[in-house]
């Protein structure tokens, strides 16, 4: 009797850590649509492509599902395992990091519908094509970056994103620089379309530094 209820332990046991691996799996899944929704609104943006701009928010759409169906299997595995220590750490983070990973994408959808709203007009006024060029370089690449700490828990690669994210805010900080300087001269719509998707990029950005601080503080 003893070696049945060991065994069925062991298979419960096998069970959970097949459901950790499937959480884990989500999360880079999420984590990589994140970037590819922030790929296609950064070009949508810098291009007037409104085509870019529509698949960017049917995208995001599919990624705020993608993140529901994810926290209702950490829900079932908290509710049917009763995990402790670690085991419970690592689900609660899931949580946390895949709403912080459902936001990315609604912030790069936010910029997609600034293309969208402006086609077939330009959104980004010359003065500042340069400064969102890197800012959404910046975010595409650092959201690869994130993928890949999610799915090897890379803590130096996490400390990495950490660092990279001081230029985003320098980035965003010129922005306001710009648009309150004398020499602008551009309409209200650009000031507020301007001013808006250089905070979504740099909130976007937060968003990876958040995640990458709690994968590290789980790693170590």
């Amino acid at each position: 009797q003893r070696c049945t209820h060991n065994e069925k332990r062991g298979a419960m046991r096998e069970v959970f850590k097949q459901e950790l691996t499937e959480v884990q799996t989500r999360l880079v899944e999420l984590a990589a649509s994140a970037e590819a929704v922030m790929s296609k609104a950064s070009r949508a943006f810098l291009n007037s492509d409104v085509t870019l701009a529509d698949e960017a928010l049917a995208l995001a759409s599919a990624n705020e599902n993608r993140a529901l169906d994810l926290d209702e299997l950490v829900l079932k595995v908290l509710a049917t395992q009763s995990p402790v220590a670690r085991d419970l750490r690592i689900l609660v983070s899931a949580l946390r990091i895949s709403a912080s990973l459902e936001r990315m994408g609604a912030l790069a959808s936010h910029i997609a519908s600034i293309a969208r709203y402006r086609f077939p007009g330009s959104a980004v006024p010359d003065s500042l094509r340069s400064t969102f060029e890197e800012m959404g370089s910046l975010d595409i690449q650092l959201a690869k970056k994130l993928t890949e700490v999610l799915e090897n828990a890379d803590v130096d690669l996490a400390r990495a994103i950490q660092a990279e994210d001081e230029r985003v805010d320098e980035l965003h900080r010129s922005v306001f620089e710009v648009v309150l300087s004398d020499s602008w001269k551009e309409n209200a719509m650009f000031t507020v379309d301007v001013t808006l998707a250089s905070r979504y990029f740099d909130r976007f950005a937060d968003h990876v530094v958040d995640v990458s601080s709690k994968v590290t503080y789980l790693t170590t």
